[in-house]
């Protein structure tokens, strides 16, 4: 008897990040050609091929802030202490004048090459490529970085080098790129009104779409640029799911003894969920960009009127989607659950999870034969496209992710699994299904991978624990 084994880590949980920072959890679909978000989605940068990976069978704890690649350069050198004035003031300056333009006043920073900054001018780059400003900017970064980036996709490449490099943020930095996305967006404010907010916010950045603040059943397109969430979809038996066809995936799950199945293609363009299921309000986030789909219990929150509303905000944390509550504006880490920004986050708010199961629908219908589906139109009478991104995540991540461990592919599927006492686990999906079906046993540090047809979940103790697959790095 052979058992498959899994990677593991410890730690003592640093200042949350909005991404499962240093944990070895990365997720993919099982049987995902394509993955994929929402079609109105403003298109993305040429993604770039995922750097080659071994996957191994062996047990290793993963220092995710050390990394393993070496495409990149060393980091500059950076001093400690407040900001010069000169840098101050150049700040100050180039963020008053964004209405008008600031090329003229970037080189200024050159001065005392303080890369600490480039994190601002990473912020501002981002909604500046491709004219005058931006110009100046990638000059300048380059300048006082003494590094050379790829002008054809600039954002990009700065900001996967300050990923990869971990610089710190210069003194302030809250309110610098608060200045510059509000000023993008005035609704995103609450995302920097928190001065206790336990985001990393160098890790967070724009993801091409704006804020959904629509309000719960509004069937709305969002032709205001925005991933529209869809709430309380219309369910349908799993004999009138016909019109889905077999052997296209599903995020599926089972709340007390009600299992429903969630056809990829509508989660691609929606990217949220609210619904109830078996009597137990729950929210449903589907990063397209991790390949993760998940579900949180949002009846237990004390102290609200309603159940949180879960929305797409807009930005991404390395690569991860950002979600929030509508009513109170909280921020919620979308792996985790848990609140960091918002009246929420003063309560210690962190949502339950229950497993989502990735699989077949010819699959999952076989082995849950009471299942429900999302009816074909979603309830409000929409078309949905086979494929809402046409193969966009084929080549790799499209979205900055700095670092990754080279010890899985970056877009392996992984189970992963979260325990208490910091205790988080990945267990590669393809070779725990193979290992299974071959009669051998998947379990590492009392968790045990039991199969749900083509799908995974796990237990400990014979009790189900939380799982969700996403891609690897993530």
């Amino acid at each position: 008897m052979t058992s498959l084994r899994a990677a593991s880590t410890h730690h003592s949980r640093a200042p949350m990040r909005l991404r499962l920072s240093s944990v070895a959890i990365g997720i993919a679909l099982v049987a995902a050609a394509c993955s994929g978000g929402d079609n109105e989605q403003a298109s993305p940068s040429t993604p770039e091929p995922a750097p080659a990976a071994v996957p191994t069978p062996e047990i290793f704890d993963v220092d995710v802030a050390a990394g393993t690649a070496s495409e990149f350069p060393p980091a500059p050198q950076v001093p400690d202490g407040p900001l010069h004035p000169n840098d101050q003031a150049a700040l100050e300056t180039i963020l008053a004048n964004q209405a008008v333009g600031y090329a003229a006043q970037i080189p200024q920073l050159e001065t005392q090459r303080d890369a600490r900054v480039l994190w601002v001018l990473a912020d501002l780059l981002r909604f500046s490529q491709g004219v005058p400003d931006g110009e100046a900017i990638l000059a300048t970064a380059g300048t006082i970085s003494g590094t050379d980036f790829n002008p054809e996709r600039p954002w990009r490449d700065l900001s996967e080098h300050l990923l990869a490099w971990d610089l710190p943020a210069p003194p302030n930095y809250l309110d610098y790129k608060a200045a510059v996305y509000i000023f993008a967006d005035a609704r995103w404010r609450f995302v920097f009104a928190d001065p206790d907010a336990t985001i990393d916010y160098r890790l967070l950045s724009w993801g091409g779409v704006l804020l959904d603040d629509r309000e719960l059943g509004d069937p709305d397109k969002c032709s205001r640029r925005c991933i529209p969430a869809l709430d309380d979809p219309a369910l349908v038996s799993g004999s009138g799911g016909d019109w889905y066809p077999n052997d296209r995936v599903v995020f599926a799950l089972e709340v007390e003894g009600d299992a429903v199945a969630f056809p990829r293609n509508i989660m691609e363009t929606h990217e949220m969920v609210n619904i109830t299921i078996g009597g137990r309000r729950l929210g449903i986030p589907h990063c397209t960009l991790c390949g993760s789909a998940q579900a949180f219990f949002t009846d237990e929150v004390s102290g609200v009127d309603r159940p949180p509303v879960l929305r797409t905000s807009g930005f991404l944390s390395r690569s991860n989607k950002v979600m929030y509550d509508l009513d109170s504006l909280t921020v919620f880490d979308t792996f985790t659950g848990k609140a960091v920004a918002g009246p929420l986050r003063a309560d210690g708010v962190v949502l339950s999870q229950t497993s989502v199961v990735t699989t077949t629908w010819g699959d999952w219908r076989e082995t849950h034969p009471d299942t429900s589906i999302v009816a074909e139109d979603g309830g409000i009478g929409r078309t949905y496209d086979e494929d809402p991104l046409r193969c966009r995540d084929d080549d790799g991540p499209i979205f900055p992710i700095g670092q990754v461990d080279e010890r899985l592919e970056v877009q392996e599927s992984v189970l992963g699994v979260a325990l208490d006492g910091d205790v988080f686990l990945a267990f590669p999906v393809e070779a725990a299904r193979n290992t299974l079906r071959n009669g051998d046993p998947v379990e590492l540090q009392g968790v045990v991978v039991e199969l749900d047809g083509l799908g995974l979940r796990a237990t400990v103790d014979g009790k189900p624990v939380a799982t969700h697959q996403a891609f690897w790095f993530a």
